[in-house]
């Protein structure tokens, strides 16, 4: 086995020591706290996102760059305060992307499979409904005078922006089409529906989902020979239509294809409705470039938008596939998924001020995703492990899955993957158990925040805490008090420390 190669700089003691102290020397600029208001509050939820999926994506950005990798930093790991959160739902040890979604949102801890009710509605039972709704960061950030968007690589109606605007005891009601007849018939809401009737005046939307909008059978735009992408409405309703009849006045856009986003100028642009195709988003490394936006791209309109607001905005962005391609056993479309969901949080960063932008970035929950085999420094995430196994004796990829459908055998024992292409995007690694679909993961993720008030998102927190502290920061929802004196004028307890002082002083010499 070959000697790793690594820079002969870090054979130099001197060279950690110095990286080291570079870094103790920032970490202490952290005891000065950003106590200030957030006139904006931006949440990257990465679905599906556990620490190894952080990890593999940071060393996957740093390849791709041609490093090792390993020494690479994504742009949330440059955000100064990380916390651990605890996933579970309260029916479930390891939840799913509903339940969850309520939890980061709304603020409450809900069942699986329910989004935008608390935990005493039942899943699919539309009567355990009414009474039970929870209202999310969304609305009250627009009660607050805020502006405020969705984006998502999934499809707008999918389990994780539909908690920021839907109250649906079941996540799969996408459209009238998905749900029983006598859910509808009790006047339960598919979820389509409640998007534009719930907060009728959400300022953007983008993601997937446009066969959800229209009546049953109506051609898609896009792919009008292509049955499976048709309208699926029962009820005739055509809900893009409806939604660009009530803008058109107001500065209002519906877009479906990468030339319409562009041909926009934001700053002419109030209401935004971007549907890009008939369910998901394609997977970044499948993207058609010329008619399809990356999620950087939907991020950088879509607070060039939101920002005009002197009142501020709130943001949902959603990596929705990273998720999916972990179902799906595709390791290199989940991690390539999470790379341009980075890249997305850089151009937010660029566009916004620390001062007063709270940014998080989260995920849902984790999956059976690792990697390990005692890989040398730079090897391909992608790649084999140096050694074989000294049971089967054959070779294995650093990247497995506990279960899913990479379970293969051949002859009746573990495929050789030497004798498959392992790189290559759709590749599905080899899992321990066999499963049609790959399974979530039950561990705690990362919580990263920078911003105003980011420090109080530390240490092990269950996920429903995440928007009280969000909303705290922005002084919306329920916490309102602690932002004004009595007098009416901004506490200092918000105002940068050296501000602070400057205003002590001022007053110790008056």
């Amino acid at each position: 086995m070959a000697k790793p190669q690594f820079p002969e700089e870090e054979k130099d003691p001197d060279f950690w020591k110095e990286w080291a102290q570079r870094t103790l020397k920032n970490a202490l600029t952290l005891q000065d706290l950003n106590k200030n208001v957030a006139k904006n509050i931006i949440l990257f939820l990465g679905d599906g996102m556990g620490v190894p999926t952080v990890t593999a994506a940071r060393i996957l950005k740093g390849q791709i760059s041609g490093q090792s990798g390993e020494e690479t930093q994504l742009e949330m790991d440059k955000f100064p305060y990380v916390a651990l959160s605890k996933t579970y739902n309260t029916n479930a040890q390891v939840p799913d992307s509903a339940g969850t979604a309520t939890a980061y949102l709304c603020g409450v801890k809900a069942n699986e499979g329910t989004v935008g009710v608390n935990a005493a509605a039942v899943r699919s039972q539309c009567n355990t409904t009414q009474g039970n709704e929870v209202t999310s960061i969304l609305k009250w950030a627009k009660e607050a005078g805020k502006s405020v968007g969705i984006v998502t690589t999934t499809r707008v109606n999918h389990a994780t922006p539909s908690a920021a605007y839907a109250h649906c005891v079941d996540r799969d009601w996408y459209s009238d089409a998905e749900m029983p007849t006598e859910a509808v018939q009790s006047g339960c809401k598919d979820i389509a529906r409640q998007l534009f009737e719930n907060i009728p005046d959400i300022n953007v939307i983008m993601g997937g989902g446009r066969k959800y909008m229209y009546p049953k059978n109506t051609p898609d735009v896009e792919y009008p020979g292509d049955k499976k992408h048709n309208g699926t409405r029962k009820d005739g309703r055509d809900l893009v239509g409806e939604w660009t009849d009530r803008v058109k006045d107001k500065k209002g856009y519906y877009v479906w294809n990468r030339k319409d986003l562009f041909s926009l100028n934001p700053n002419n642009v109030d209401y935004l409705l971007g549907l890009f195709e008939p369910a998901d988003l394609t997977y970044e490394l499948e993207r058609n470039k010329e008619t399809d936006p990356s999620l950087t791209e939907m991020v950088d309109v879509a607070i060039k938008i939101l920002k005009k607001n002197e009142r501020g905005f709130y943001l949902l962005v959603e990596g929705g596939r990273i998720d999916h391609g972990h179902h799906e056993g595709k390791a290199k479309q989940a991690l390539h998924e999470a790379v341009e969901m980075d890249r997305a949080i850089t151009r937010a960063g660029l566009l916004t001020s620390i001062y007063d932008t709270l940014t998080v970035v989260t995920a849902d929950h984790s999956h059976v995703f690792s990697f390990g085999g005692y890989t040398l420094r730079g090897n391909s995430i992608f790649g084999l492990a140096p050694i074989m196994s000294d049971v089967d004796h054959k070779p294995f990829t650093s990247i497995l899955y506990g279960n899913g459908p990479g379970f293969k055998l051949v002859n009746g024992v573990r495929e050789n993957v030497s004798t498959v292409d392992y790189e290559q995007k759709n590749y599905q690694a080899q899992a321990a158990v066999p499963l049609s679909m790959e399974t979530h993961g039950g561990e705690d993720v990362a919580i990263f925040s920078k911003g105003p008030m980011a420090h109080l998102l530390h240490g092990v927190q269950e996920q429903h805490y995440i928007p009280h502290v969000m909303a705290y920061a922005a002084c919306i929802g329920q916490n309102k008090d602690h932002c004004r004196t009595n007098s009416g004028s901004p506490s200092l307890s918000h105002i940068s420390p050296t501000l602070a002082l400057l205003f002590t002083v001022k007053w110790l010499l008056c």
